[in-house]
Order: structure tokens, then sequence, then C-alpha cells
């Protein structure tokens, strides 16, 4: 994984949510906001058990067809000074299974107390491998 500056890691880790962009079939983005963990290199994204229309989920359509993606951590504040944003670019692959990568389980249950309770074992995990990374924040 590219190295991340020390305020672009303290950003990642205090925000609680990121934006998850995949490439639909038309070519057309597809944004949504996901929650994450770190593990082993790699950044994991659960297809959890929060309502949802479906279970055939475009993010994991369009994974399989074109594994780039992008996931983007913002911090906004009314004071601009405080304004910042990590993007990481990289290729993403679909785990049939999210007991295929149990540290990542780990990793997502301590960030996330909701997971404790809920069944990502058999459900598939995104696991994405950071190629690049682009931030900024407010100078200071």
């Amino acid at each position: 994984m590219p190295t991340l500056e020390p305020w672009q890691s303290a950003l990642v880790d205090e925000l609680r949510v990121a934006r998850l962009a995949t490439i639909g079939p038309s070519g057309q983005p597809h944004l949504v906001p996901v929650c994450y963990a770190f593990s082993e290199g790699r950044i994991f994204i659960p297809v959890d058990e929060k309502p949802k229309s479906s279970t055939n989920l475009a993010r994991i359509r369009n994974i399989e067809s074109d594994p780039r993606v992008s996931l983007l951590f913002d911090h906004y504040d009314d004071d601009w000074t405080q304004l910042a944003w990590v993007r990481v670019d990289g290729e993403a692959e679909v785990l049939a299974r999210g007991d295929s990568a149990a540290l990542a389980l780990v990793a997502l249950r301590k960030r996330y107390r909701q997971y404790g309770a809920m069944d990502l074992e058999s459900a598939p995990l995104i696991a994405i491998v950071p190629a690049n990374v682009a931030a900024w924040r407010w100078p200071r």
C-alpha cells in the first residue's frame, strides 16, 4: 500500500464512512457510502446485513466487470481551515465469502460494534489493493 502521511492516516482512522466509486457497464461512475477497515495492506468493505433494496448490488457487479475503484475519505467543516480529503485508487476483487479474510472481519468488528451481531462470514467481502493515493487539506 502506498504510504500515507501521518495526517492522512489520522483522517482515515477517525472517519466512520468513505465513498466507494466503481465503474458501471456504460462507463458511468457509481458512488456509494461504505464502512471499511484496513487489514494486511488492503482495504476491506463488507456486504453487511443493513437493509438494501437487493442483494444483487451494483458495486459488486461493477467490480466483477471492471476492478478499478476509488475510495474517498473526506472531512467537511464550516470552518474551512479544517477541510481535508484522501482518495485511494486501486483494484478491487470480490471475495465470495468473508470468512476467506478472517483478519479483515476482526478489523471490521473492532471498528463497528454493529458487526458483532452480523454474519459477515457468509457474505461477500470487497478487498481493495491500493495503488495510488491523492490527498489535500487546508494549508497549515
